[in-house]
């Protein structure tokens, strides 16, 4: 009698496989964990870190201008920080590999600049703000663009879904309707930053980095 053995499948090559799809991969779950306990840290120092480190108009007009970067490192409390966590992770999951560190850094900058100063010149009405909300738009921006430049299949999907966010979140709130406490103009500014500086880092790949190798 001649039986046939199943080989039983390979765990460790699938655990890899979804670790891959995840993102975290190759030791990048290290800079994630990273990100995540360094705000946990922060928030652990409860209200003196908030107060010290949000975005503040009174204190912005007296010089400190540090805030415009701190203010996405602080949040409002355990359920705001849990939130803003599981963005983190979403948006790692979907865009980690879309640019190298250096140009992260470059993008959750100019977001987070570009919401600071957004809120100080177009948006008076703010007199504080804090979370990574909206530098997480600026991500999702970026992402998608160069989603879009490597005409990747959901690449639409991408744009109508940010664009329809970002569209109701305008009209709720010229018609009183947005969410109490949630700065919707962040997350607008934080995304035009992004999508900006995706563009720029996409044409850079596509251009002049082919035109130096030549």
């Amino acid at each position: 009698m001649i039986s046939k053995i199943r080989p039983e499948p390979d765990r460790s090559r699938r655990g890899g496989a979804i670790l891959a799809s995840l993102q975290w991969d190759r030791g990048r779950w290290i800079w994630l964990l990273a990100l995540l306990g360094a705000l946990v840290l922060l928030s652990a120092f409860g209200d003196s870190a908030r107060l010290a480190l949000r975005y503040d108009r009174a204190a912005l007009g007296e010089g400190q201008w540090w805030r415009l970067l701190t203010a996405h490192l602080v949040h409002l409390d355990a359920h705001h920080l849990l939130l803003d966590g599981l963005g983190l992770v979403l948006v790692w999951a979907l865009f980690a590999d879309a640019y190298d560190g250096v140009e992260w850094l470059a993008i959750v900058c100019a977001s987070a600049l570009a919401i600071g100063s957004g809120l100080w010149w177009l948006s008076p009405r703010v007199d504080w703000y804090l979370g990574s909300s909206g530098v997480l738009h600026g991500a999702v921006a970026a992402g998608t663009v160069r989603r879009f430049v490597e005409r990747a299949w959901e690449r639409w999907i991408l744009v109508v879904v940010l664009v329809v966010k970002l569209a109701h979140e305008q009209y709720a709130q010229a018609t009183g309707h947005a969410a109490p406490l949630i700065v919707v103009d962040a997350h607008l500014y934080g995304a035009l930053a992004g999508a900006i500086v995706g563009a720029a880092l996409c044409a850079w790949t596509a251009i002049i980095r082919p035109s130096q190798r030549s």
